[in-house]
């Protein structure tokens, strides 16, 4: 009678093959999903509107029409709260003061000091009108009080309810009644790649989007689910492959031990099961499923670091000696502010005058307007900050690296690195022109960089600086997914039809 010892081998095999079998039934045409969506991933994102978005269809500020300075304007309000963040752009075609805290958003026009105190539908369809430069006459228009598939996600409960409106040319243009901004723009070609990509890809289907808690944990278990699926298959293909042709086949010896689509199945599963292993478990990373593992805390925070650098104004009165008139005429006549933002940098008053993303200058109350501060200013501040700890490292970082990097190449360059020597070896690269930490990390993000970023979009430095190279080795791999998957629904459709007879 054959031992314990002898059973177990052959017993593990087949749990093993059973676990993989029927979790693989139950995912496989989710990860055909996957991997076909993961193709659009690479060329469409999901629609959104982004501060680059606003600034670009901004109109140029005329120093002429603004009259009242930030402090007449606040008092408009007659608030004795803090005004926050404060801001000077144009708003229905007028230069207006949008002052922004905890409490309230609040437009000031900065011509005669009228206070916006609602977004009639009349409002909303100029602004409308003038984010995409279509006639109002031709829109048509609905109002938006639940999600929709591209209003699904939590950011937009509290801008409802949202005026949605139609153009022929396929443009539709979500504005807010709460704070009478654009806060969704979709085209025709935006809205078909994204259903070729993020939608599939994310599962960000309306019906269960919308419930935000039952989502994520759908992502988050599938993701988990498909994981142990393909470290399984990856397990037995290895066990089951005979290097020296132990099988024999039609009278020949050979490596595998199925014929069909399952032989075909054994072998894109080595070659490309890894691949699928390391893409679901990333991709559950991206749920965050593990907050304290993947975040971390550092004892060189990045708040504690970005108030060192700036502040938003507790006060309006240190810019009474250059209102926002003056600000706009000492600018060069090459340059066409859209918006003005106050302050206050390292201790000092100062406005940045941006004409568009990437496009900015800083005047100080005090001084002449400059490209960017001082480099060792911010660094100075920031070891100030950080102590009892201190800076090991600075660099200008001119080109993306591994920890900065985006192929869509909108993080700006370039940028101020600092790291420093607190236990979790704090690490942040700041952007000169406007005193703004743009990216940091401790050890667990930087961790979860690798096991995210890195595993899901292979987002190397060297492959990612060579856009070509990139998308081929993206499209092969996911090719190689989808082939993988396609047999794993030739043979679930097999085991299914089996376990029904």
């Amino acid at each position: 009678m054959p031992s314990d010892g002898v059973h177990f081998p052959f017993l593990l095999k087949k749990a093993v093959i059973f676990v993989h079998r029927w979790i693989g039934v139950a995912l496989c045409s989710l990860f055909f999903l996957w991997f076909t969506s993961g193709i659009g991933m690479m060329y469409w994102d999901y629609p959104a509107v982004s501060a680059a978005d606003r600034l670009q269809r901004e109109g140029v500020l005329n120093p002429f029409q603004v009259k009242l300075s930030p402090q007449e304007a606040y008092a408009q309000l007659q608030s004795d709260r803090s005004p926050g963040e404060v801001r000077l752009a144009t708003f229905d075609g007028r230069p207006a003061y949008r002052f922004h805290n905890d409490h309230a958003d609040s437009i000031v026009y900065a011509d005669n000091g009228e206070t916006v105190t609602s977004c009639p539908s009349d409002l909303t369809l100029r602004i409308a009108s003038r984010w995409t430069g279509q006639a109002a006459a031709t829109a048509r228009q609905e109002t938006n009080t639940e999600e929709d598939q591209w209003t699904v996600s939590g950011q937009f409960r509290a801008l409802r309810p949202l005026q949605k409106y139609f153009w022929p040319d396929g443009q539709q243009v979500y504005v807010s009644t709460v704070t009478c901004d654009v806060v969704q723009y979709t085209t025709r070609n935006s809205r078909f790649g994204a259903y070729l990509g993020a939608i599939p890809h994310w599962l960000y289907f309306t019906p269960l989007r919308k419930h935000t808690e039952r989502w994520s944990h759908l992502v988050i278990w599938a993701s988990g689910l498909a994981t142990v699926a393909a470290l399984l298959g990856l397990v037995l293909g290895v066990w089951m492959y005979s290097p020296s042709k132990g099988y024999r086949r039609a009278e020949s010896p050979s490596s595998f031990p199925y014929t069909g689509p399952k032989r075909w199945h054994m072998m894109l599963g080595l070659t490309f099961g890894s691949l699928a292993c390391t893409w679901a478990f990333s991709g559950m990373l991206s749920m965050d499923p593990f907050p304290d593992l993947q975040r971390g805390t550092s004892d060189v925070g990045s708040l504690q670091l970005s108030r060192a650098l700036r502040v938003t104004p507790s006060s309006l009165t240190a810019f009474t000696a250059k209102p926002p008139k003056q600000v706009l005429l000492s600018l060069s006549a090459d340059f066409h502010p859209k918006e003005l933002e106050l302050a206050s940098v390292l201790g000092e008053p100062v406005y940045f005058a941006m004409s568009g993303p990437g496009q900015t200058l800083v005047v100080p109350v005090l001084g002449k307007p400059r490209p960017e501060f001082d480099h060792q200013f911010i660094i100075d501040a920031l070891q100030k900050a950080a102590q009892p700890y201190t800076i090991t490292e600075t660099r200008l970082v001119m080109k993306y690296e591994a920890y900065y990097l985006d192929r869509r190449y909108s993080l700006p360059l370039p940028v101020i690195f600092v790291q420093f020597n607190d236990a979790e070896r704090s690490m942040y690269y700041v952007d000169p022109k406007t005193a703004r930490i743009i990216e940091g990390y401790n050890s667990h993000s930087r961790l979860n960089r690798w096991l995210y970023h890195g595993l899901h979009s292979l987002d190397l430095p060297w492959l990612y600086s060579n856009g070509a190279l990139w998308d081929a080795v993206m499209l092969t791999l996911l090719t190689g997914g989808i082939a993988l998957s396609l047999t794993a629904l030739v043979l679930a459709t097999r085991v299914v039809r089996r376990a029904f007879r």
